[in-house]
């Protein structure tokens, strides 16, 4: 076998790795970006069992609010959106989340997420409030599991300008949300 076979056999074989390389993390993509989408359906749907499809047995919970301790494990994680989600539905309201992710590491099997979020607060159109909005910046770290499914293990979270979330640019293969109109569009209460 001569030098130039040599050295084509290694291109190839390079290439195929490369490309191989390149199909995992594309598919580990779309298996993380899975997770936002579970957290819009918990929040639309106001069930906080979704969280089970979101957080790890371990999970840890770091909020923003310096009134509260640190959350350890899912259960504790998934009574905080139990009572949250309670709360919005004895009032007859409706709340809606989105992410824009503007970057993430993937190393083996720990990722960590980086972006924004916009939550939104549809109160019952009957008690005259006007619809409002908050956002936050975010850091999640996930594991994939040997189901193949990624988890978060670690999120925690600060309040944030919405401009910020607004004002993110879409990342490739990285979860961006939908568009919310902004508010101040003349946007009418649908969610009753």
């Amino acid at each position: 076998m001569n030098s130039s076979n040599i050295l084509t056999i290694f291109l190839l074989s390079f290439s195929l790795f490369f490309s191989a390389s390149s199909f995992a993390i594309d598919d580990d993509n779309t298996m993380i970006n899975h997770i936002y989408h579970h957290f819009n359906k918990a929040f639309n749907t106001l069930d906080p069992q979704e969280m089970f499809f979101i957080y790890a047995q371990d999970a840890s919970y770091v909020s923003n609010n310096q009134n509260k301790e640190i959350l350890l494990g899912r259960k504790d994680i998934i009574d905080q959106y139990r009572t949250f989600f309670a709360k919005i539905n004895d009032r007859k309201a409706n709340i809606d989340v989105d992410f824009r992710i503007v970057k993430r590491h993937i190393e083996g099997k720990s990722a960590t997420d980086i972006g924004y979020y916009l939550i939104r607060y549809y109160p019952y159109s009957d008690d005259g409030e006007p619809i409002s909005e908050f956002a936050g910046k975010f850091v999640g770290v996930s594991k994939k599991y040997p189901n193949g499914h990624w988890y978060l293990v670690v999120e925690t979270n600060n309040k944030a300008d919405t401009d910020f979330y607004y004002d993110a640019k879409p990342q490739p293969n990285l979860y961006y949300g939908r568009q919310f109109p902004p508010i101040n569009s003349g946007l009418v209460n649908t969610h009753d």
